[in-house]
């Protein structure tokens, strides 16, 4: 298994690290399980966020809160905190959850803007000092939009980016990388899987594996799942002339617009899940149909229907999709799935 140098941080890990949002919905003997099997396993990098629930408290009651384990891996987490008291308090929340007296990344989650000195805010001059306490050891930004993200690694204050990548980003999204590298800025993979549309977890790991400054974390909840990327750690997946192709092939189905899924567009005043219901054309053609055409699903497709155009949802895009568009369109192809004009999987 290859391993990843994360910028200037000095932070060495296997290629194949763990992220935890996705635990925040399992109870806690399972997560601690699947937590405890992902270090047994080799993975060594653990992502989290205030944001996600329980989810560091799972990683605490699991892995970080051994002493021992604790030497041995690393743990990033992050704060969607608005002002420097909120993120005092966020961090104390973060680290007793955790159950650790330091956190290896912390970073700015979600980002709309860079973080600076004398931006009159106090967040950057914050985390410089929550560093200086040693508190933290490295500070990080993620991000969605790639113009926020472009202008924090040229800024030259943050160590770690933490961005969506997969075989399905663009040229720009590539050169994002490429930038990070230059920059010697560490750059953290999140997405892998395109929010669920990629399927095919070979091909994801051998396209991330030919970036070397890359670190992908993949959001884990089921222990199958964790046992999958486990076995490259001993058959790793490489670039070859199928998997190309099976990419080309991939890219050219998915070109466009489209929902990732990340649900930061939510809550919805109207109630519409649209994280799901934004994508669904897309889902019931890669996995198998019947799972979304049950009584539920078919409820929730029709609460598109409720939509009034207020443009929340739009706003909040962090890809700055016309979220509304694409809700109407999938209602649309949904109903001609349903009624058989339309034939999927």
């Amino acid at each position: 298994m290859k391993t990843v140098t994360l910028g200037s941080t000095n932070i060495t890990t296997p290629q194949n690290a763990f992220g935890a949002l996705p635990v925040q919905r399992c109870d806690m003997e399972t997560s601690v399980k699947i937590l405890q099997r992902a270090y047994e396993g080799g993975m060594t990098f653990f992502d989290t966020a205030r944001l996600y629930s329980d989810s560091e408290e799972k990683l605490g009651n699991a892995i970080t809160g051994d002493s021992e384990i604790r030497k041995k891996i690393f743990v990033a987490s992050k704060t969607m905190a608005k002002t420097t008291e909120e993120m005092k308090a966020q961090i104390e929340t973060s680290l007793n959850n955790l159950k650790t007296d330091y956190l290896d990344i912390y970073q700015f989650h979600c980002a709309d803007r860079v973080f600076a000195p004398g931006d009159g805010t106090g967040m950057y001059e914050l985390m410089e000092d929550f560093k200086r306490q040693g508190m933290i050891r490295h500070i990080g930004i993620t991000a969605h939009k790639i113009g926020v993200a472009e202008d924090a690694v040229k800024s030259g204050l943050y160590e770690t980016l933490q961005f969506p990548f997969s075989y399905l980003s663009s040229q720009r999204e590539i050169d994002l990388v490429n930038l990070c590298k230059e920059k010697n800025v560490g750059f953290i993979a999140m997405k892998g899987l395109a929010g669920g549309l990629i399927n095919n977890s070979r091909a994801a790991f051998a396209f991330i594996s030919q970036y070397d400054n890359v670190l992908p974390i993949w959001g884990i909840q089921k222990m199958n799942e964790l046992e999958e990327w486990l076995s490259f750690f001993k058959d790793e997946p490489v670039m070859n002339e199928e998997i190309r192709a099976f990419i080309q092939k991939e890219k050219a189905e998915l070109n466009g617009e489209f929902c990732r899924g990340c649900g930061y567009c939510m809550p919805c005043p109207q109630g519409i899940i649209i994280n799901n219901c934004a994508r669904m054309s897309l889902m019931l053609r890669r996995a198998p149909s019947s799972g979304w055409l049950n009584d539920y699903w078919q409820k929730a497709m029709a609460d598109i229907e409720k939509c009034t155009n207020c443009g929340a949802c739009k706003k909040k895009c962090p890809y700055e999709l016309n979220t509304p568009e694409l809700l109407k369109k999938n209602l649309e192809d949904y109903k001609n799935v349903l009624s058989g004009k339309t034939k999927v999987m």
